[in-house]
């Protein structure tokens, strides 16, 4: 199995996404989506030790004193892949460059994959969650106003 990196994660002027230039061409036609599902590598936690970890001790301060690795967001994982779905801003199709207001991946992340998100697939109306979870916000708009300090435990 081979991954292909497809572009990088840039926070030096702000929030954006470099294409690599032989994937520029993916771009076309996707001004008219106002958000993007991307999958990037969390390549600056990717080591052997962290991938075999399996629980984690209390991330969340309302959560119970340990969690699977699944039942958490944490890059640390058996295979370090993250998503964030991001607002799209403008796009720049000649440097290849989708700019974003946030992205919550470090400078130089590589990127795996990049997806229109659709409401039609991505929205559950009436998801399901564990009660330490009650009172996160109900959609990214909220997020960005919401106090995650006072959510986890680092």
């Amino acid at each position: 199995m081979e991954l292909k990196l497809i572009g990088k994660v840039n926070t030096h002027q702000g929030f954006r996404i470099d294409i690599e230039g032989e994937y520029k061409e993916a771009l076309t036609e996707v001004e008219g989506f106002g958000y993007l599902v991307v999958l990037w590598w969390a390549d600056q936690v990717d080591n052997p030790d962290l991938r075999r970890t399996t629980t984690v001790e209390k991330p969340y301060k309302t959560g119970p004193d340990t969690l699977g690795i699944f039942a958490t967001r944490s890059p640390v994982r058996p295979n370090p892949i993250c998503m964030s779905i991001i607002d799209v801003k403008s796009i720049d199709y000649d440097g290849g460059i989708i700019y974003t207001s946030y992205i919550d991946a470090e400078d130089g992340t590589p990127v795996l994959d990049i997806k229109p998100y659709y409401p039609c697939s991505d929205v559950v109306r009436d998801a399901k969650m564990p009660e330490w979870c009650q009172g996160l916000p109900n959609c990214i708009q909220e997020s960005e106003s919401f106090d995650w300090s006072n959510y986890f435990n680092f």
